[in-house]
């Protein structure tokens, strides 16, 4: 009678085999996940970024569209030359207007016209209002967006687009303030707004 050798188990090269399989597909799964957090934190940024610049566009759109067409005194106690005005010169602030309405977009107490500046700081676009229409210093702060290059206004009156805006007795306001800002990520960026008490 022949007897056959029984084999029990698996030999080392099968077991070897198996485990390098296994580290593969292991790699492979590392891999994947690290790629998945790396979208999830890029589609994050690119969400709070796009989320910055609605705030920041609802914000301009409710103050130039409550825009009040009244001249205020700054903190030298000199008259605005108009009601609203941009840039005068360097470091001066961007935008410079008066808001009236009942929109509140801090809820805060607020009176009923205010004073509100835009001011291009480094790479922020910063949000300033003066607790007093005249005279007041505007208060802390509100930053509205990073990553501000370049931000270029022109006010449009009867179809014509200007640097700066001249008001008349019959024309207290311009129609429309054109806001064109070049952002980190994005590039050009073109905004227009209708103003609101013309």
């Amino acid at each position: 009678m022949r007897r056959t050798s029984e084999r029990a188990g698996f030999s080392l090269v099968e077991v070897m085999i198996s485990l390098l399989i296994f580290a593969l597909i292991a790699a492979a799964g590392a891999t994947v996940l690290t790629q998945t957090i790396d979208n999830r934190f890029a589609i994050k940024t690119e969400t709070d970024r796009t989320g910055d610049l609605q705030r920041m566009r609802a914000l301009l759109r409710s103050d130039i569209g409550q825009a009040a067409a009244r001249r205020t005194r700054g903190t030298t106690g000199r008259p605005q030359q108009q009601p609203i005005v941009g840039a005068t010169g360097p470091g001066a602030p961007v935008l410079i207007l008066v808001r009236a309405g009942w929109s509140n977009p801090g809820e805060q107490p607020r009176a009923s016209l205010q004073r509100v500046e835009y001011n291009l700081v480094d790479d922020r676009l910063e949000r300033r209002v003066a607790p007093r229409l005249d005279g007041s210093r505007a208060g802390a702060a509100q930053v509205l967006y990073r990553g501000v290059s370049a931000l270029k206004i022109s006010f449009i009156r009867d179809g014509v687009e200007a640097p700066a805006f001249i008001s008349s007795a019959d024309k207290p306001m311009p129609d429309a303030v054109r806001l064109v800002m070049t952002l980190k990520g994005l590039g050009e960026v073109e905004q227009l707004f209708l103003v609101g008490g013309r």
